[in-house]
């Protein structure tokens, strides 16, 4: 446990952060599976278009690395494209 006051801040901060990107990451992972298990080509575009905007925006805000994005995105329109 920290014992300076700025060291304590930085503490809260961390935690509430962690918080935060964990959400985003749940929420980002969750949009996968919708793409993988859509049952129409449509629909797994439409949710396709949705993951693909929220790994653009973890990646901007650097929750994820913007390289580990784009491999996701790849990963996605191939998902799509595959679907039958």
């Amino acid at each position: 446990m920290p014992n300076i006051k700025s060291a304590k801040k930085r503490m809260e901060l961390s935690r509430e952060a962690r918080s935060k990107n964990r959400v985003t990451r749940s929420r980002i992972r969750t949009a996968i599976r919708r793409v993988h298990e859509a049952g129409s080509h449509q629909e797994a575009d439409e949710h396709r278009r949705a993951a693909t905007a929220l790994v653009d925006r973890a990646a901007t805000r650097r929750i994820m690395h913007p390289n580990k994005a784009g491999r996701i995105k790849s990963q996605l329109d191939r998902m799509v494209r595959d679907h039958a």
